[in-house]
């Protein structure tokens, strides 16, 4: 990378972190509002439903990334059009291709920077707000009415109920299957607390085991099972696919296939996201043509209602297609696709009309 593509990534970028500020500005003042009605329930006030708005914003900020990448990028572009330094390059002797390999430097920076977002903030953050705000929220009720979590390990189904405390679930049914699938036994612990992410502690065990003509039954104080999906797998069961982080979107499809359980939310979202970070790339490269012919000129306002109005047609159709690929059935890793590639073609043909 010489000083003239450092110079170009470093304007682009300039204008992508603009942009991302005010939209996470945005977004986080919008978050707080819809928090309100929650205000008042039990311990959760308005600093914690501050403290929920904050850690949720890595979310919000990874499903906003590659709008306000296309609208920081026309900012960019608009930049170096309107100071002539584009035409310059070209004059000079720089290519289209060039330009473009030198464009998306700045956009593999900005996959990076997405992709650190994606697999290290969003969902762990995501979560623990979702469980300090449950903990602030129901601090004075009892948690017996609420639902658990189903995971199925081979022949070995589990119910782990709801949280009694941060670390510790209120209790768990284990029932054992013949290869048949019929049940050989059924047992219940009063608390479980995850080991690992193979294995749990359950207290308060007791086992019935059925045969064809007995029932007989066994108690524990204490006992380890051993499983081939764990405590690790709750969050496919608890978290919606669309946080989860790409690498347990993918071990959640391995292990939904593996049990012969439909993953077609998990590969929606696995392969939605995969389409957003290649988003980035494309919405560079769409907005490299706006510094050359008629959009030279345009003004700062200009642009930006042009960004603004492409930014939320790619984030809505984004969301259309993800809806449409559940409600139609349609293949998830064609579907996905689609705003990224319509955006992708567009790149193509207006930097060929580049002259």
């Amino acid at each position: 990378m010489n000083m003239l593509d450092r110079y170009i990534a470093r304007t682009l970028l300039g204008g992508v972190a603009l942009t991302m500020a005010v939209l996470l500005t945005l977004g986080l003042l919008f978050i707080f509002i819809s928090e309100q009605p929650d205000v008042g329930t039990g311990h959760y006030g308005l600093m914690e439903a501050l403290q929920y708005s904050l850690m949720t914003l890595p979310q919000f900020a990874l499903t906003s990334f590659p709008a306000g990448v296309l609208i920081g990028a026309l900012l960019g572009i608009g930049v170096l059009a309107r100071s002539n330094e584009l035409t310059v390059m070209r004059v000079s002797g720089m290519s289209k291709l060039r330009l473009s390999v030198a464009v998306l430097f700045s956009a593999f920076v900005l996959v990076g920077i997405a992709m650190l977002i994606g697999e290290f903030l969003a969902q762990p953050l995501g979560e623990l707000a979702d469980q300090q705000k449950a903990f602030a929220r129901y601090a004075d009720v009892s948690f017996a009415g609420s639902a658990g979590a189903w995971i199925r390990s081979g022949d070995t189904i589990v119910e782990v109920q709801g949280l009694s405390t941060a670390a510790e679930f209120r209790g768990m049914l284990v029932f054992n299957l013949t290869p048949d699938n019929r049940i050989a036994s059924v047992a219940r612990a009063s608390r479980a607390t995850p080991l690992g992410p193979k294995a749990w502690r359950l207290l308060d065990y007791t086992e019935s085991s059925l045969s064809q003509n007995t029932v007989s039954s066994q108690q524990q104080t204490e006992r380890v099972l051993q499983t081939t999906a764990g405590s690790d797998l709750l969050q496919f069961a608890v978290v919606p696919p669309a946080q989860l982080a790409l690498h347990n979107l993918y071990r959640a499809i391995l292990y939904l296939r593996s049990n012969n359980q439909a993953a077609e939310p998990y590969l929606i979202a696995f392969w939605s996201r995969i389409a957003r970070m290649a988003g980035i790339l494309a919405a560079l490269l769409f907005a490299l043509p706006f510094g050359f012919g008629s959009m030279r000129s345009a003004t700062f306002g200009g642009r930006t209602t042009l960004g603004l109005t492409l930014g939320v047609v790619y984030f809505f159709l984004q969301r259309l297609v993800e809806s449409g690929a559940q409600v139609y059935r349609v293949d998830p890793l064609i579907l996905a696709w689609v705003p990224t590639a319509l955006l992708t073609l567009g790149a193509v043909v207006l930097i060929w009309r580049i002259r």
